[in-house]
């Protein structure tokens, strides 16, 4: 850890990345190996709690596109290979191995205090300076003189100024750049919460596939689910996600109310049966983000700080790790002085997948996605396109699902609706 420099004539550098999760962790290593002088201010100190366990095989080639599969792979997490998805006593399965799309078929479970803390490792590995416990207060983007220059509070409470040519923002749900510039735009998906905890899960037996996350669909509303993610060492993230005014119904601490909203689902609670409690659930709401551009003078958005959409498809540190990658590319063109399109080298191409996910949210809120994997006669060829989306693969435009979203999963809901 560096810390503040006080010194009277701002610090220069060539990129500033606000935030040290995985979004800011990879573009990190990515701009060093690059070349590029790279300065990361993160307001917490690692390792911290993060929710968002569940990763994709797609990112697994953006880690190893970073230089950072190797650690990844050391850290010890649990193995996962697929999703499971449970409703009424139903189950079904994708096996992501088994899909359209080529790459990765494999990835991990990771409590994202450890997962985090190895990426920011990495990319201090790589030359990049990681400043723990300050914080990014004010920005003055696209100054005559050229660069922007960025204010930020030291753990001390002094405040220092640095010149960056040019700033990432990959503070997550912190989003500063939205914040200060006044990019926030309203999400269009209803005001949604989750609760959600650790537990030691207690599961035994051979009824439950640890290699794979569980989605569980509430017995009498649809627009109600639990996640289940388990890892290694017998314990497991566990959540509920529904409309504030679903949750706000249950009294008690948010242990309490989570625990109530399990009871109500008969699989759930017998799957965890033999589990321990024994860390406080915590709560969020309103975490869907929309902004009204993901770039412009001398910055651009990463991951959450642009967009998020739902955790339903654990679909959020891959997206984080594809515009860490398309921006990377972007920068890499620029100061090598040629002039770069950010539209139509990263804020298009971004939007491209994360409209892929909306739309597959969206149908799975309305009921429509659920209809297609739980229907009794799933086409093979069908299922293979529908796993590689699930497996992170939204930008493949080689899968009908990728490249006429809409259409595709209207025509698929239509005939898997019942007559």
């Amino acid at each position: 850890m560096t810390e503040s420099l006080h010194t009277p004539v701002p610090q220069q550098v060539e990129i500033l990345i606000i935030g040290a999760g995985p979004a800011g962790a990879v573009a990190a290593a990515l701009l060093r190996q690059q070349g590029r002088q790279v300065l990361v201010i993160e307001r917490e100190q690692f390792p911290r709690f993060s929710i968002g366990e569940s990763l994709l095989p797609q990112s697994m080639a953006y880690l190893e596109q970073a230089g950072m599969l190797k650690a990844v792979v050391e850290a010890g997490f649990q193995f996962k290979n697929g999703a499971a998805f449970m409703r009424d006593g139903c189950y079904t399965d994708f096996d992501f191995r088994d899909k359209h799309s080529a790459g990765w078929g494999t990835t991990y479970q990771v409590q994202r205090a450890d997962f985090d803390h190895v990426l920011a490792k990495e990319a201090e590995r790589f030359g990049a300076e990681v400043r723990y416990r300050h914080e990014v207060l004010d920005v003055e983007l696209a100054r005559p003189q050229g660069g922007s220059r960025v204010t930020v509070k030291a753990p001390d409470g002094a405040n220092y100024q640095v010149d960056a040519g040019f700033i990432l923002d990959a503070s997550g749900f912190g989003r500063v750049l939205p914040r200060l510039l006044k990019l926030e735009t309203p999400s269009n998906f209803p005001v949604r919460g989750a609760i959600f905890t650790h537990i030691e899960d207690g599961i035994r037996g051979a009824g439950f596939d640890r290699n794979k996350i569980r989605v569980t669909v509430h017995p009498k509303h649809c627009d109600v689910w639990f996640w289940t993610i388990p890892f290694a060492g017998g314990r497991c993230s566990l959540g509920v996600v529904a409309e504030t005014s679903f949750l706000d119904q249950y009294q008690g601490t948010p242990t309490e109310r989570l625990r109530a909203i399990v009871g109500e689902e008969p699989s759930l609670l017998a799957l965890l049966a033999e589990a321990k409690w024994d860390t406080p659930a915590r709560q969020i709401v309103g975490y869907s983000a929309n902004v009204e551009k993901l770039w412009g003078p001398g910055y651009a958005l990463l991951g959450n700080a642009g967009e998020f959409l739902d955790p339903v498809f654990s679909s959020g540190v891959t997206i984080a790790f594809k515009s860490a990658s398309l921006a990377a590319a972007a920068l890499q063109r620029q100061f090598a002085g040629e002039t770069v399109d950010w539209q139509a080298d990263f804020g298009a191409p971004l939007r491209k997948g994360v409209d892929t996910f909306r739309a597959f949210v969206e149908s799975w809120y309305a009921g429509g996605f659920q209809r297609i994997i739980f229907h009794d006669k799933q086409q093979p060829e069908v299922k293979r396109m529908i796993s590689s989306i699930l497996a992170g693969y939204a930008w493949d435009q080689s899968n009908p699902f990728v490249k006429e979203t809409p259409r595709r999963l209207a025509a698929l809901e239509a005939l898997c609706t019942p007559t």
